[in-house]
């Protein structure tokens, strides 16, 4: 199996590498630029992404992840991973940068603060059985997505989960479900 690297400078890596070892893959912390040697693909994991793209400066971690993604590194970025790897930030800070690895515009928290987390039953394109159990936790959404870009579910008609080449990016918490269908998703990509 993949070796999987997880963005292990906020958010829920712990969730995320044990949705991957349940899959059988072999999740890997990235913390430093070295890591990312050792890496099939990335994840990208929710949190807050202003903090985020902090620390990818102060790691040193900005421009080799760049580098990768520019190489056609997959990558699954979910809820700050999204934003993170927009192409545009709609509502971001003025000194906020983004890898642009995806062709979609972004509004950070676009379903509101903390209280207003929900959950919700997705239909997902290219997912058997079940609707998925998303989880939006101060989520982000798609305001734009460029015409390479598949959408491939929404909410209230709202694309919250796309996909363009190697790039998967989810609005929500796919580790946080107990479903790891997503995660088999973004592994059969790679």
């Amino acid at each position: 199996m993949p070796k999987i690297g997880i963005l292990a400078l906020q958010g829920a890596v712990r969730e995320h590498a044990q949705a991957l070892a349940d899959l059988g893959a072999d999740p890997l912390d990235v913390r430093v630029p070295g890591d990312l040697a050792a890496v099939d693909a990335l994840i990208i994991p929710g949190g807050e992404s202003t903090t985020i793209s902090m620390l990818l400066d102060s790691a040193g971690l900005r421009e080799a992840i760049a580098e990768r993604l520019g190489d056609g590194l997959p990558v699954f970025g979910t809820c700050a991973g999204m934003i993170l790897l927009a192409t545009e930030v709609v509502d971001g800070r003025p000194d906020q940068r983004s890898f642009g690895a995806i062709d979609i515009g972004v509004r950070r928290n676009a379903f509101g603060r903390q209280v207003d987390s929900f959950e919700t039953d997705l239909a997902i394109t290219g997912l058997v059985g079940e609707p998925f159990p998303a989880v939006f936790i101060r989520a982000p959404v798609v305001e734009r997505a460029g015409p390479d870009v598949e959408i491939l579910a929404t909410v209230d008609d709202e694309p919250v989960l796309c996909r363009q080449g190697p790039v998967l990016v989810a609005a929500f918490h796919p580790e946080l479900s107990g479903d790891l269908r997503l995660h088999q998703l973004f592994l059969g990509g790679i």
